[in-house]
Parts: C-alpha cells; structure tokens; sequence
C-alpha cells in the first residue's frame, strides 16, 4: 500500500496537467456545446479520476513511456540485488539421465526492505485527510437529517396542483415527496433512492405562480437527470482527493454547469418568450438564495458569480438544432478520446500488471492435478505440445499470475548481447572484475555457457550494463517479455524487484525464441540455444534455465524453464514454486524431471 501511495503521489501530478488539457479544451468548444453537453463532459473527468483504483489495466501502452516517468520510484519500491548486504551462496546439483551434467543453481540474497518511509508518511496523511472529509460528511448528513425532521409536507393546495403540472409536464411519473421549510433559502432536491424536494416558506408565503412554477422545473430536472447519484460520485472524488486543488477546482466548475444544464433543460421546455421571465426569477431571488451547507443535495441557489453566469447563459440562450447536436456529440467523443489516451499512464497497475489472460481460444487447454509433486510448496506447472499444439496446465491461477524471472531472464540479456554486438557467438568470455564473491565458481573468468551454469550475475550485469537501461527497457518492451517494467534497476531489475513474468508467459516467449519468431540473427538464437543445452541423449535433447528467488537470506522462489527436444516432438515447459523457505530451482528442476518423466516425455 505504501508503494502504491509513492505511485498515487506522482500520478496526481500527472492529473493536474490532464485537468488542465480538459479545461483548455472545454474551453475552447464551450460556444459549441449545449449546457447539458458541457456538463456531460465532467463525467469523462470523473471517469479518469477513478482509474487509479481500478484493479486492472485498461488500454496496452507502451511500457516505456510508463518507465520514463516511474522509474526513479524503482529505488524507493523495490529492492536492488546490488544494495544487498547479506550474501548466501546456494548451490543444487540434479543428476540428469544419460549425458549427465550439472544444474547449477546460484543465487544472491536480496535483502527485503519494506516501502520507504515516504510512502507510508503519505498514506497516513492522505488517510487522515480522507477521515477527517469523512467526518465533515457525516456531520452534513446529520444536519439534514435535523432539518428534514423539521420539514412539513407541503400543505397549500395551489402549489400543490403546480407541482402535479410540473410532474406532468417533464414526464415524470414518480410521485416525489414535497416539504416545506423555514430553515432554508434555496429550494433543493436530495435523495437517490428516496427523492425530495424541499421549498423554502418565503417561496410559499410570496407565492408567484411563475416564479414558483420556474423553480419546481429546475428541481424536477435534477431528478430526472440523476443529480442526486452524480453528488454522491462528486463527494467520494472530495474525499480521495481532498489534497488536490485542481480537483476541488473542478467540481465547483461542475456543479456550476449542472446548474446551467438543468437551466437548459428548462428553457427546452419553455416557449421563447418565457426565457426572459425565467431570468428574471433567477434575479429577484439572487439575494435569498444561496448554497446550503450540504455537500449532496441539487439546488436552484448558487453565489452571485454562479447566478450571473446563469443569466447570461438565459439571455443567450437558443434551442439547439440538429446540426450542433450532431457537432456536439463529435466534439464528446473527440474528448473522450484525448482522455482515453491518458489511462494507461494513470493506471497505478500500469507497470505493475500482476496477471497475464492467456488466449484460451488459441490451443486446447487440459487443466491436470499435478499436486502431489508439489508437497510442501505453492506451485504451478506449464507444458506446450508443439506436435498437437495444446497446453497442459496445473494451477492456472499460479500460472498465469506474474512473479520475478530472477535467473531465467538471463537468457533474453544474453540474447540481447549477442544482438547488440556486446558479445558474439565465438567471442563471448569474459574476465573476472575481481570483486571476491562467496560462490567460489563466479570468481574466475567466464564464457557464455559456463555463466549459464553458474548463473553468474557479475557477467550478465556486465551485459545489460553495456546495453544501457533504455535500450534494454525497448528489448523487453519488443518481445512482450511479462509486464516489461525495469524501473527496480538496470542491476536488480530481474531479482525479486519490479520486473514479473508468469509461468505461461515462460513458456511462450521461449517458445517463439526456440522457434526464432522474433527474427533474430540464427546463429544468436542458437548460440543462446547451445549455452542452455543441459543434456543430449539418444531419446532426445534438453535445454533449460533454473531461477532462484533468495529474500533476507531464505529461498522463496524456484523457476525451471525450458524444452525437451525428441525425435517427433518439441515439448516447452515452465516450473515455478514458492514458499516461505527451501523453494529452489534445483527443487523445481527435481520436480519438473519427476513430472516429465511420468508424462513420458523425459526417461
């Protein structure tokens, strides 16, 4: 949570700049729009404010905006492999059948820091701030409450029959209760579920027929437009964003244009020679009218800035004809599409995505009961029959949901060396830097394969750092690789930081790198292919990665991905376990050889 307030924080900064856009380009069409138009676009405002809290990301967007934007919050969300101060070599040998060799399975502590301190100063003070808005609301209701209890119905019989002819003239079928009341200026409707109107006495007492009539219409219009509910949406936007001018700005602007689309509405209803007599009622009650001090009720009163506004509205005032509505509506939509491009970036999951939908309607999808190999771990297994072109899944939540690569990104960082030259497939050694680390295999010069093996980070760190991070963020960006976000560092983005992948996710990008579909140079596909091949018997080929995700010392995570080469067949897996401790890729490997093994795949 606190990591999401560091996010939140920076986005309203963002939302202050789309708040202006809007503003500038309400402005600019404000001459082309009807009130009731003009109110409407406050919705698509009110529709973008939300979609920081939406579980989801709405629209694909290129991740490296997002990343240029977030990604010095990496090092106050995540933690870097390389501020670790505890280092705890973990070494795991399988024994493979026929050709045997070794999975080594190296992996460095990642001490686990909680969200900074920023993060949770800020969420105190915005949930202080939400409570205490709360609390106003809340006293507001109990004020209304006092004065509906103080309210009568209405008892004269000559505005009651105006209401029944107002009722009947904007159509509205619904019998809605009516007060009167001593204790307010303003008529006002309130209540969604349970509608009422409230008229004032001195609106009674100095009974006008006209006057009274203008009035009733207004509060009808409210109704029937939904007012009430729209205050209720204005009123948690207050209290989420209490903190923000720009947004209290705005919803004063939008009450305001809700007074003028209900004006409108009126005036709709109205023969032309009534508008200046509907004005005028506006003007001989300015002084008596006025906001009452509830935040979620639709009335006729407003200061005199809101009520000159109003007028000039009134005394301008011309049905709209065919054609503005139709340019209206353009006009609504092109707004709504300016705004749109804005969600993706709004997103607080944006870069954060934790899960991947999987195309169902692709390949068949057989969902086994692979739980007896997993005793003890949370866990998840993927397999791809190329020949039959079909899944097998078991856990397809776990499969789909997004974790760190840890060590089985390796893969795409020596791709990306070989495709940008840092690197070539008969020029890839690499001598030691000299830095003495606990794991006595990675203290030596190393080749491709034999950094494979070790899964020495020194030497794939030396790669992505040649790369740079932008070009980096592009490459992952370019084969769709998880959720594409290197923002916990160009050292640590990979380590139980901020990059995530899903089991199905594994198995597809290695399947397209198996297969080359990303149109790489072959002999770096190949190259990368021959550094991960793990054993060759006559029943076939094995290539595969381990990954270990090792947090304040405990093994949390066990990757194993890869693929198995037969005669007939290519058959692409993934692996993942988690736990508390002992969760390793050498344990997933074990694992993963004990399933394919009963499947047949793997003797």
């Amino acid at each position: 949570m606190a990591g999401f307030m560091l996010r939140f924080f920076i986005y309203n900064m963002l939302i202050s700049g789309i708040i202006g856009i809007f503003l500038i380009v309400k402005r600019i069409f404000r001459n082309s729009l009807s009130g009731r138009m003009q109110y409407n676009l406050w919705f698509l405002l009110l529709g973008l404010l939300a979609v920081p809290f939406i579980p989801f990301r709405l629209t694909r967007f290129p991740q490296i905006v997002s990343l240029k934007i977030f990604s010095w919050l990496g090092s106050l969300i995540h933690s870097p492999v390389s501020d670790a101060k505890t280092t705890v070599p973990e070494t795991a040998g399988t024994s493979l059948t026929g050709n045997a060799d070794w999975i080594n399975d190296f992996a460095l502590s990642v001490n686990s820091r909680t969200p900074s301190t920023a993060g949770y100063l800020l969420l105190g003070i915005w949930g202080i701030g939400m409570l205490a808005m709360t609390i106003l609301v809340i006293k507001s209701a109990f004020r209304l409450h006092a004065l509906e209890k103080s309210a009568l119905p209405l008892q004269n019989p000559e505005v009651h029959r105006l209401y029944n002819h107002c009722l009947q003239e904007t159509g509205i079928r619904k019998k809605i209760p009516i007060y009167s009341t001593a204790y307010i200026k303003s008529p006002f409707t309130v209540g969604f579920i349970r509608p009422r109107i409230y008229l004032p006495i001195h609106l009674i007492s100095d009974y006008n027929p006209a006057d009274c009539r203008f009035m009733l219409l207004h509060e009808l219009q409210h109704y029937k437009h939904g007012d009430a509910l729209i205050n209720g949406l204005m009123n948690l936007v207050n209290i989420v964003y209490w903190f923000h001018p720009m947004v209290w700005y705005s919803l004063k602007e939008m009450r305001n244009d809700r007074e003028i689309a209900c004006d409108s509405s009126v005036l709709d209803m109205l023969k032309e020679q009534d508008y200046a007599e509907y004005g005028n009622t506006l003007i001989r009650y300015a002084e008596k009218m006025s906001f009452p001090a509830f935040p979620f009720i639709s009335n006729l009163g407003g200061n005199q800035r809101q009520i000159r506004k109003r007028i000039i509205n009134i005394a301008s005032y011309r049905p709209v004809t065919k054609l503005q509505k139709a340019g209206g509506i353009c006009i609504y939509f092109f707004t709504t599409c300016l705004l749109s491009a804005f969600t993706p970036v709004l997103s607080v999951h944006a870069v954060t995505e934790n899960t991947y939908h999987m195309k169902e309607n692709e390949n068949p999808i057989s969902y086994i009961d692979l739980s007896a190999y997993f005793d003890g771990y949370q866990g998840c297994f993927v397999l791809f029959d190329t020949s039959a072109k079909s899944w097998q899944i078991y856990n397809e939540e776990a499969a789909q949901k997004r974790v760190s690569p840890d060590s089985t990104s390796k893969i795409y960082s020596a791709l990306f060396a070989l495709e940008n030259g840092t690197i070539t497939p008969t020029s890839n050694s690499m001598a030691w830097n000299g830095q003495h680390y606990p794991i006595a295999e990675w203290n030596t010069g190393q080749t491709l394969t034999t950094a494979f093996k070790n899964s020495v980070n020194w030497y794939f760190q030396s790669l992505d750092q040649a790369a740079g991070l932008e070009d980096l963020e592009a490459f992952y960006t370019s084969i769709h690789y998880g959720n594409k976000d290197l923002s916990g560092g160009i050292s640590s983005y990979w380590a139980e930081s901020s990059l995530k992948i899903s089991p199905v996710e594994q198995v597809e990008i290695f399947k397209r790198l198996y297969m080359n579909e990303f149109h790489f140079d072959t002999d770096h596909v190949q190259t990368v292919k021959n550094a991960l091949l793990l054993s060759a018997t006559s029943n076939g080929s094995l290539y595969g990665k381990t990954g270990t995700g090792k947090i304040n010392g405990e093994n949390i995570r066990g990757w194993f991905i890869g693929c198995i080469e037969t005669s007939d067949n290519t058959y692409f897996f993934a692996l993942n376990i988690s736990a508390a401790s002992n969760a390793t890729g050498s344990k997933a490997s074990d694992i993963a050889f004990h399933i394919l093994e009963d499947m047949g795949i793997w003797l």
